[in-house]
């Protein structure tokens, strides 16, 4: 008995010795501190065309950590709907005007009545082509789609 309680306080105090070592993987796991920042996902320009898109297309690495604002600057109400891209990411955060939404699970879009931007802080999960579209405008070119590798 006394020989198992003195190799359990040994692999503890070994444990608790190299406490920075198996430490080190729970630290690195946080991934949004090394976050790449995307380009801008533009809908409409300030010279009046309401349907114009900048960057239809974006793509992604899986794993890595990424910023995205989703700006309008056109006078449309833009309904943003990427809904299977929303369930295949790990949102940390989404900030509108510097304030911050957390939660645990995805938006279903994203509604613009007037010009402004959303960012979302993010992690790409699962490979695959997910479309975008701004409801109702689909017709005028409003659609593009997140590439993830």
């Amino acid at each position: 008995m006394k020989r198992t309680m003195r190799r359990t306080a040994l692999a503890l105090a070994a444990c608790l010795a190299t406490g920075a070592a198996w430490m080190a993987p729970a630290q690195a796991l946080d991934l949004t501190k090394k976050r790449q920042n995307l380009p801008d996902l533009v809908l409409g320009n300030e010279e009046g065309n309401d349907f114009v898109v900048e960057n239809k297309e974006i793509e992604l690495e899986s794993g890595k950590a990424y910023r995205l604002r989703i700006v309008a600057k056109g006078r449309q109400e833009y309904k943003f709907y990427a809904t299977e891209f929303f369930r295949n990411i790990w949102f940390n955060q989404i900030v509108i005007q510097h304030l911050e939404i957390h939660g645990s699970g995805p938006p279903d879009h994203f509604e613009f009545d007037d010009p402004g931007e959303i960012a979302i802080e993010f992690v790409a999960i699962r490979p695959g082509e997910y479309p975008w579209s701004v409801h109702g405008l689909e017709s005028k070119g409003m659609t593009g789609k997140f590439i993830v590798k």
